[in-house]
């Protein structure tokens, strides 16, 4: 695989200094701690987007060189080092303190338009991606790197782990959002607990990104539902939607989250859940919770959009009556959560391997256009908001392209991006596409470009 390196990087964990050559059509060439080339290849200018981020874009501009606005940050005393996810928690050697002097880049909270998206007033299919480690990097050079690949790169929705629960609190500076521990709950608004969300925010802000930030997670990664178990004195995720104790301590967080960030426009959305299922439940479990928690975030944020996290189980139609089209797939029904008042749009992955059906592109591309017509009878439009076939670019290229003309699918986010930041490269779980690497071009590059020529 081929890995891509700025100058500025390079030279600083080499030593050695390089000669500055024109930067490239739509490159980077400017913003707060960049050291490379400010000029521009013939035919294209330096243009600042925000402080953090300049670009070399089409025509003549009023000077080659972009401005660059300087941050105070506090320096590291070391360098920072984070464990490699997935690992219950990433820990935190430096305590460099979060940028205060950002100046968010100009846009608007993000909306819908019937079964179309709407980022910064354009209404328009958008490309994203997830980074569920994101939140738990300690190093903000790290965060802001790729903030600015992502952009760089065309992809505009980022969506994010927005929880981190341990049941044993960390001694060690080791990044947590909540903890269980003594039988009593804590959201740890510190250094090493939501500030380093807030960092992730601010970066966005100041990049143009738009981030989805969920609340829990089904699984048992990050602590997830099973975290609230003994406090809540529950042994499963089934009694967790209808525990009065574990969903007053889950909207507490809730609001803890959300409180920070009510006015932002870097979120694009808040999520109930990471693939929230209810398995052997009655259908009634999962949609009371789905209203409920909606209403709630909705009565402490009505600017930013409400989703579900789900993985759109369930009968729709044009379904082939495989295991994911089935009611007891998850305990969820895919169309009734999507038509809640209070959820704004629909979410569905797109998994085969893991669900027991062969990873074609016909399976994949009918499971694509079945929601989208679903979500085209709601009225609200359809994210593909993961998808994955064990990095295959034919398959998922192709994936891509069904969603891209599938009337009622609004946006796509291929599971996972991947970088290489201070410390190594970031998790490769089998369906990671890293920043420059030859799927990535496959998945990015090449889709940002179709998506453009519509």
């Amino acid at each position: 695989m081929r890995y891509s390196l700025t100058l500025a990087a390079l030279a600083a964990a080499t030593g050695v200094s390089f000669a500055q050559s024109a930067v490239p059509a739509y490159g980077q060439c400017g913003g707060q701690g960049y050291t490379g080339s400010t000029v521009c290849v013939s035919g294209y200018h330096c243009s600042k987007n925000n402080d953090y981020y300049s670009q070399c874009v089409a025509g003549a501009g009023s000077s080659g060189v972009a401005t660059t606005i300087k941050t105070s940050v506090v320096p590291s005393s070391s360098s920072t080092v984070v464990t490699k996810p997935p690992v219950t928690t990433s820990k935190v050697v430096s305590t460099s303190k979060v940028a205060t002097t950002t100046t968010a880049a100009a846009g608007s909270i993000a909306t819908t338009s019937g079964t179309k998206f709407i980022i910064d007033g354009k209404a328009g299919y958008y490309a994203g991606t997830n980074s569920y480690w994101i939140g738990f990097l300690t190093n903000n050079n790290d965060i802001d790197l790729v903030m600015q690949h992502l952009a760089s790169s065309g992809l505009k929705i980022l969506r994010v782990w927005g929880f981190n629960d341990v049941t044993t609190t960390p001694t060690d500076g080791t990044v947590y959002y909540q903890s269980f521990a003594n039988g009593e709950p804590t959201i740890n608004t510190g250094a090493n607990g939501l500030q380093r969300l807030d960092y992730v925010v601010k970066s966005a802000e100041a990049h143009g990104i738009k981030l989805i930030i969920n609340f829990v997670n089904n699984w048992t990664d990050y602590g997830g539902m099973a975290a609230y178990f003994s406090y809540a004195g529950i042994t499963s995720n089934a009694q967790w939607y209808n525990s009065t104790k574990a969903q007053a301590q889950y909207q507490k967080y809730i609001k803890a989250v959300v409180s920070r960030y009510s006015s932002s426009t870097a979120i694009f959305a808040w999520e109930l859940a990471n693939e929230p299922r209810c398995t052997g439940c009655d259908l009634s479990t999962l949609k009371t919770w789905v209203v409920n928690t909606s209403k709630y975030i909705k009565s402490l944020d009505s600017k930013h959009m409400v989703t579900t996290g789900e993985e759109g189980f369930g009968p729709i139609p044009g379904d082939d009556g495989s295991y994911p089209y089935q009611l007891s797939a998850g305990g969820s029904n895919f169309t009734a959560n999507c038509e809640v008042p209070t959820i704004d749009f629909c979410t569905y992955h797109l998994y085969p391997e893991s669900w027991s059906v062969t990873p074609t592109q016909a399976w994949g591309n009918q499971w694509i256009k079945a929601h989208a017509q679903a979500c085209t009878a709601v009225g609200k439009p359809c994210l593909l908001e993961e998808f994955g076939a064990s990095n295959n670019c034919g398959i998922e290229s192709d994936w891509q392209a069904t969603a891209l003309k599938a009337a009622g699918t609004g946006a796509d986010l291929f599971w996972q991006y991947g970088d290489t930041l201070s410390y190594g490269q970031t998790s490769q779980d089998g369906n990671t596409a890293f920043y420059g690497d030859a799927l990535y071009t496959c998945l990015v590059t090449n889709h940002i470009k179709a998506i453009d020529s519509l």
